[in-house]
């Protein structure tokens, strides 16, 4: 018998294994040389790694992993036709799934629209080694919205819902041999349904961006035997030290489901029951951000007495807790494992400029968490969008919280209402499985906001172990377990409350346009527009120092505008194509550090009239000169409380109607025979607003707030303070458009190690 030297193989097995290589390269070669990436506005750097015959190529669904599956990503013909017409016969070419038809990376770059249907077709065989007797699941992990299948002319099923995973059964469609084909066809609305979609809008402006229809996440088939595990939900429950594991299968007594838990491939702890079990875990090794440590577990489904295997999957999870606790001094706080923890970090579209909704690769979703982390945020709250389940892998992977918004819809009808809570129940149940998830997010900004109460006990109902944010920004019910904000630049805070922490939900915005790096040239924006990576590095640091007063005074997150730019918005950390930090990533990582420190010691010097009016001496004709010094005569004015200014100004506490150009304000306060150390701002404006402490002027503020903000002041105003009493004295300007002024001081200590 012929024999090789270890690790070699014999002179004609080389030569075999090289022309077996060399003739998978060029069917390879030859099955993606029909497609090639549209010419797009601006490209990703990994969109030259991708082919047809490995787009993303990864298993797709990381918590609940089966050993055999086939990727169906790839080339598939497509066709574009009237919405009511029959299945086509002629294509019109070929599309690269997973990317959406409208995408460069999709090689196609074309509209659909509500009136048009988008349809797929594509063959695939099932391998022989799948065995007689499974049922083979074809799995999709997102279709946007309206989606029908047929295998081999045989109509499966219809789902609707564009974010969250679904599979049909097509075991009964396949043929005993021979290639079987898939068709799928794909209609979606966008912004002229009541359907959830996000961002998406048929004419893109502003905010909003292009329209995403069909298939833009994986495609792919798996077999499984006649009694599998159809769901999986794992609960950890650090208090008891146990994961709750809850199998989604109708069990019987002759069933039997054994739970094994190990950690680096060691034994951890073992459990067996049906389908709810309470497996101990002795010690647990607690995930958090700066340790996101996961347990691997298997669960496998036999039978109670027999040596059989049903069928058997591999996940994991992490040993969290997230709460809403009272810290030291009383402030409603959020808690991770029992600690307050300030969370931090970018409002996260998870848009692509090649793949719109759909990244080019796994490593490009990995970049984004990747990059976010480095640059010093634990949280990123995913805005009106549900990304694959890979990204939330790599949340849990490197330590990212995340906030999980609903996609935004109308909801102007009934049915869309009802379709929007059947969406919303998919997507809670089909992600909480994921450590990194902390907090769900039904409404944004009052867009198809309706019963909130209700959505939020529906939401806590379907998740009782997160936290329920009832709305972020602007349209707060007074529910949930936060009241969320928005301030643009910001940053600001509402009051605090009894029962609820107060949290910053979207601030910042600071926009820069990089030529070169932009989905345009030209009429590109921010909320405040920057001209050098070094103007918009000091910006950034001073609105992260203006935030971190805040923290002291009861703030327990903040989201900051935004992780990357997004078509003709430049407020991105990154530029859209992500080829660069657009600031000084040394210092931000080194300022967004400092957020995690103890909270700091704030005390109210002069009170705004944010909770109550305060009393000051105001008049709106324009006074002598000297009127903002000390022994000024000001028994003249009249007398009124804050804040001053019309009802209409976002955020405002109007107590005394000011509707003209110019407002004069003057107070007294002591500080009781004790100059603070750092002495902070308190204010909201709308315009322009100058303040001055015993007749010299400590800050000139352009522009306007959208709430409450804290600005530091410098040597110069603690300059100005006499230890007893003290005058303060504020000017207001406004233009056009809403008005208001509030001022009060505050002193910040921060504490010692």
């Amino acid at each position: 018998m012929n024999s090789s030297p270890a690790g070699t193989q014999p002179l004609s097995n080389k030569r075999t294994i090289w022309l077996a290589a060399i003739l998978v390269a060029c069917l390879c070669l030859v099955a993606g040389a029909a497609w090639k990436p549209a010419d797009g506005p601006l490209m990703t750097k990994w969109a030259h790694d991708v082919r047809p015959q490995s787009a993303h190529a990864e298993y797709p669904r990381p918590q609940m992993v089966r050993q055999n599956w086939l990727n169906l990503n790839g080339l598939w013909d497509y066709a574009i036709r009237p919405k009511d017409d029959r299945q086509p016969r002629d294509f019109d070419g070929q599309i690269l799934v997973p990317f959406p038809v409208e995408s460069a990376l999709s090689g196609v770059m074309k509209p659909v629209g509500p009136d048009n249907r988008l349809w797929y077709r594509r063959t695939f065989d099932v391998p022989k080694d799948w065995g007689e007797g499974n049922r083979i699941l074809l799995n999709f992990g997102a279709v946007d919205w309206d989606a029908t299948v047929w295998v081999n002319g045989m109509k499966i099923d219809s789902h609707q819902g564009g974010y969250d995973p679904f599979a049909f059964d097509i075991t009964h469609a396949l043929r005993a041999g021979g290639p079987q084909e898939i068709v799928v066809s794909a209609w979606d609305p966008t912004d002229a349904g009541d359907q959830p979609r996000g961002k998406q809008v048929r004419k893109p402006n502003g905010i909003w961006y292009t329209a995403v229809t069909g298939i833009w996440q994986t495609v792919w088939l798996e077999p499984v035997s006649r009694r599998c595990i159809e769901g999986l939900k794992l609960t950890p429950d650090v208090d008891g030290s146990k994961l709750i594991v809850e199998i989604g299968t109708r069990l019987t007594r002759s069933d039997n489901v054994t739970v094994e838990v190990s950690a680096a491939g060691e034994p951890v702890a073992q459990a067996k029951g049906l389908n709810q079990i309470e497996v101990p875990i002795p010690n647990p090794h607690l995930w958090s951000p700066d340790d996101p440590f996961l347990y691997d577990v298997k669960i496998t489904l036999g039978h109670f007495n027999l040596p059989v295997v049903h069928d058997e999957v591999k996940s994991y999870f992490g040993m969290r807790k997230i709460s809403l606790e009272k810290d030291e001094e009383g402030i409603n706080r959020l808690f991770l494992n029992g600690k307050p923890l300030f969370q931090y970090g970018p409002l996260d579209q998870g848009w692509w400029p090649d793949g719109l909704y759909a990244a080019p690769t796994d490593e490009a979703l990995r970049y984004d968490v990747e990059v976010t982390r480095q640059l010093g945020c634990n949280m990123a709250r995913k805005h009106v969008k549900v990304e694959p389940a890979r990204w939330y892998y790599w949340c849990d992977k490197l330590g990212l919280l995340v906030w999980q918004d609903m996609p935004s819809a109308n909801n102007k009808t009934d049915e869309g209402k009802k379709q929007f809570e059947l969406e919303w129940s998919r997507i809670v149940a089909a992600f909480a499985n994921h450590p990194s998830i902390v907090m769900w997010v039904p409404f944004n900004e009052g867009w198809g906001q309706y019963d909130t109460p209700r959505i939020v006990e529906v939401t806590r109902k379907l998740d009782p172990s997160r936290l329920v944010n009832n709305a972020s920004g602007w349209t707060d019910n007074k529910v949930g377990d936060v009241h969320d904000i928005h301030s643009y630049p910001g940053p600001a805070a509402p009051p605090v409350e009894e029962a609820r922490a107060i949290v910053l939900g979207e601030f910042g915005g600071l926009g820069l346009p990089v030529r070169g790096h932009t989905w345009q040239d030209e009429k590109n924006w921010g909320y405040r527009s920057y001209e050098s990576r070094e103007a918009l590095t000091d910006a950034y640091l001073a609105l992260i120092g203006n935030l971190r007063p805040l923290i002291g005074g009861g703030l327990s997150a903040a989201v900051y505008t935004q992780t990357t730019d997004v078509e003709i918005e430049v407020n991105g950390l990154l530029t859209y194509d992500r080829a660069m930090i657009k600031m000084d990533a040394d210092k931000v990582r080194a300022a967004n550090e400092k957020l995690y420190l103890p909270a700091p010691i704030v005390k109210t010097i002069v009170p705004t009239s944010q909770d109550e009016g305060r009393v000051w001496r105001h008049t709106t004709t324009e006074p002598a000169a000297g009127w903002q010094k000390d022994n000024f005569d000001d028994t003249a004015w009249q007398i009124g409380k804050g804040g001053f200014g019309t009802e209409s100004t976002p955020g405002a506490v109007v107590r005394t109607k000011w509707d003209s150009s110019d407002i004069w304000l003057r107070r007294s306060f002591d500080l009781g025979g004790t100059i603070p150390a750092e002495l902070h701002l308190a204010i909201h404006h709308d315009e322009d607003a100058e303040v001055y402490i015993n007749g010299q002027i400590v800050a000139s503020i352009q522009g306007y707030t959208a709430g409450y903000v804290q600005v530091p002041l410098d040597e110069k105003a603690k300059a100005a303070l006499k230890p007893n009493l003290n005058r303060l004295a504020v000017h207001c300007h406004q233009t056009g458009g809403g008005q208001y002024i509030d001022v009060g001081l505050v002193s910040v200590t921060e504490r010692t190690p």
